[in-house]
């Protein structure tokens, strides 16, 4: 995780000091379950959770030197999970024989990324929440600021600035189904032992750990949570970023010179170039969109991921200790940056006035096809006589009424009060408090 880009309540959960305890959890817990089943001795379950709650408060007083002596472990075990056991034991004692008993390692990796999952999930959410928050408030502030939409960055027809709003959140309200189905589906347990068959262990002590973990039980783990899941939660969360840099490129397009119909907030003291002192950039947006190719560039990965030899490997394990911590961080940061974005987007509705009246009524052309048609006129015939008055307009020789006015053809069919009515931009916003309640409710 990069610094700069990674807030402490997510990186907290990549942080060793969670995973190790996590890790505890999960061996007390089946310990635990193995002792109401007679497996190991109840005395040994409860002094295994003394010792491992000596060991935590370790971890929490001075997190860096015990990441440190489980580390000197590894070096020599060359195994993550063998070295924290090792380590906890010196916790517990004697009782800490019965510790990992029937697991695997892949139980106790596969489970706590589970666990690290459902938790990054729910900062997420809680990042698309405000997100939508934001967008919902903006959109209600600016429901009738008319503006003009466009269609291959050319002017079309007019729309609002709120209808706009409104579409991005709809597709964060989109997004926002897809990250809970995807966190539900990550969120599963697997303590079955070598192989998966519970050989070694009782199905009954998934089952126990589940239930205290918050997870489900995986159906069939082989030795592995099967990896089609986190295929499936990195692509949702590349979706959301998709969604993001769609609104950030929006946002960009509207700060340019040319357009200048809405900014990002520009703060005092803020310098947008280190050369020219009138420079006023969409650096936050920018850093956006260069956010969502970084979470997009773990879904890939992911995918490749769920191919796996026979009944495990490890191919997945170092592909996921980048892209997990990596495209979680990275897209906490992104939605809330971007939340705060447009919690303080500054709009130009006067701009956008002027853009949309810049053209000499142009919006307006399909209007006058449409009512020419509906008099009588062949639509071919139609559409030949409003585009070559609608190419005069555009080469800023008259108004598109004027042109329309004094063009005989389109005046036998439409008489002037007709023509002047087709001009009236509340035509174009007359539907936008059934777009908001299909958004909104």
């Amino acid at each position: 995780m990069v610094p700069r880009y990674s807030r402490p309540q997510m990186a907290a959960i990549w942080a060793p000091a969670n995973r190790f305890r996590i890790w505890f959890e999960i061996e007390a817990h089946a310990c635990e379950a193995m002792a109401g089943l007679g497996v190991i001795p109840k005395d040994a379950a409860k002094a295994i959770w003394a010792g491992g709650a000596k060991a935590m408060e370790a971890l929490k007083v001075d997190p860096d030197a015990e990441i440190a002596k489980i580390d000197a472990i590894e070096r020599v075990t060359r195994h993550d999970v063998l070295a924290f056991t090792t380590w906890l034991a010196e916790f517990i004692g004697p009782e800490s024989r019965f510790v990992h008993q029937g697991l695997t390692s892949s139980d106790v990796l596969d489970t706590a990324f589970a666990v690290q999952l459902t938790q990054a999930s729910d900062i997420l959410l809680a990042g698309i929440d405000r997100l939508m928050a934001s967008l919902r408030k903006r959109a209600f502030e600016h429901k009738d600021t008319l503006t003009i939409g466009r269609s291959h960055g050319i002017h079309a027809e007019p729309t609002t600035f709120g209808v706009k709003l409104a579409g991005h959140h709809a597709a964060f309200a989109r997004n926002r189904a897809r990250v809970v189905a995807a966190r539900a589906e990550i969120a599963t347990c697997a303590i079955s032992g070598a192989i998966g068959t519970f050989a070694n262990i009782d199905p009954r002590v998934e089952e126990f750990v589940a239930g205290k973990l918050g997870l489900a039980v995986e159906p069939v783990s082989t030795q592995v949570i099967p990896r089609d899941r986190h295929a499936a939660f990195f692509a949702a969360l590349g979706v959301v970023a998709c969604s993001l840099e769609n609104l950030a490129t929006e946002i960009r397009h509207l700060q340019r010179t040319e357009v200048r119909e809405a900014e990002e907030f520009f703060a005092e003291g803020q310098k947008g170039s280190s050369a020219m002192p009138h420079k006023r950039n969409p650096v936050l947006t920018e850093n956006v969109t260069g956010l969502a190719r970084v979470v997009r560039s773990a879904v890939v990965p992911a995918m490749e991921d769920v191919t796996l030899w026979h009944e495990r490997d490890i191919s997945h394990s170092s592909t996921e200790r980048y892209i997990a911590p990596d495209a979680t961080g990275t897209l906490d940061f992104a939605l809330n940056r971007m939340a705060g974005v447009i919690e303080q987007l500054v709009v130009y509705a006067d701009r956008m006035k002027a853009n949309l009246d810049s053209l000499g009524g142009l919006v307006f052309s399909q209007r006058i096809l449409l009512a020419l048609t509906q008099k009588g006129m062949s639509r071919e015939a139609s559409y030949a006589a409003v585009q070559r008055n609608a190419m005069e307009a555009w080469r800023g020789n008259a108004s598109l009424l004027a042109l329309c006015r004094s063009d005989k053809e389109i005046r036998e069919f439409l008489a002037d009060d007709e023509l002047v009515a087709l001009f009236d931009m509340r035509y174009h916003t007359k539907h936008v408090d059934t777009i908001f309640k299909r958004v909104f409710g």
